[in-house]
């Protein structure tokens, strides 16, 4: 790899352009890829504005060569949709850093990335698309990565930009622990309502009670995580804008596929692998898959 690597983003949505937007903003503007062809990106911040040049491509066949460093932003519902994209931008030399919810990144991506290698990622900041498709980020951003000496390439792209990096020894343990916030996320969809919602006395409990259920999941699962997680978690959605929306509340507002398996099915899936019963997940997951999926 050259001391400037060649580094691309695949989808431009709300995490993807904060990611561009901060390369962007020190000189190591990405190639920009996605579904849609856009002259340029904007990602608002508290201090102002980035304006990131495009254009985003929209045809894989305008990539002329593999990158050393490949950010795929899209959710795992999209991932099929970007095999063109992997294949035309991936080679064994490659790193693709995986911006998605979940902790089965590597499982989903390796079909299409011939060979590369995929690192996980902890996305711990939020960001939201605004009706002109500008991008509106709400805290400062910040990834956490396996300490790996694959994540070292990623640490040194965003080395000096607005979004800080993070090397986790026990990234496993970090990575469920997002999953619960994630997975409690769920919630919001079935009430229709943004994080405001968790100031009620009853969804505060039916939370809980859920993410103790996750916790027991996790923890069969290898991570170590200790029995206060679950109140942090309520505390975090209790402190933030009443306003705060998360990505599966909007792809069911917007009705498109919400990423259901891979934020709540899992927890389901791993418990009744591992024996453990999940008497919640067997009534939020068949609903969130009836919200996504239909039929009806």
């Amino acid at each position: 790899m050259s001391d400037r690597p060649n580094i691309a983003l695949i989808g431009p949505g709300a995490i993807g352009t904060t990611i561009a937007a901060a390369l962007h903003e020190v000189n190591r503007t990405p190639l920009l890829c996605g579904r849609t062809a856009h002259a340029h990106l904007i990602l608002h911040h508290d201090e102002g504005k980035i304006v990131v040049p495009g254009p985003v491509l929209s045809n894989p066949s305008a990539v002329t060569h593999p990158m050393d460093l490949v950010f795929i932003a899209v959710k795992t519902t999209q991932v099929t949709d970007s095999a063109e994209w992997l294949a035309a931008l991936c080679n064994e030399n490659t790193v693709v850093c995986a911006l998605q919810n979940g902790v089965e990144q590597k499982t989903l991506l390796a079909p299409y990335v011939r060979g590369a290698t995929v690192l996980p990622s902890v996305v711990w900041f939020p960001a939201q698309r605004e009706p002109d498709a500008s991008v509106r980020l709400r805290a400062k951003p910040r990834l956490t990565l396996p300490d790996v000496p694959q994540a070292q390439r990623v640490a040194d792209a965003l080395s000096g930009t607005r979004c800080g990096v993070e090397l986790a020894d026990d990234f496993l343990s970090i990575a469920w622990r997002k999953l619960l916030q994630n997975a409690v996320a769920g919630l919001m969809v079935l009430a229709n309502r943004r994080a405001g919602m968790f100031a009620r006395r009853d969804i505060t409990q039916l939370a809980l009670a859920y993410l103790h259920e996750c916790l027991t999941v996790a923890r069969a699962q290898g991570a170590v995580l200790h029995d206060n997680v679950p109140q942090e978690i309520i505390a975090g959605f209790q402190r933030a804008p009443a306003d705060l929306g998360t990505s599966i509340l909007a792809d069911r507002q917007a009705n498109r596929p919400m990423e259901w398996d891979i934020r709540n099915g899992v927890i389901q899936r791993y418990g009744h692998s591992q024996g453990i019963p999940t008497p919640i997940s067997d009534i939020l997951v068949p609903l969130l898959a009836a919200g996504s999926d239909g039929p009806g």
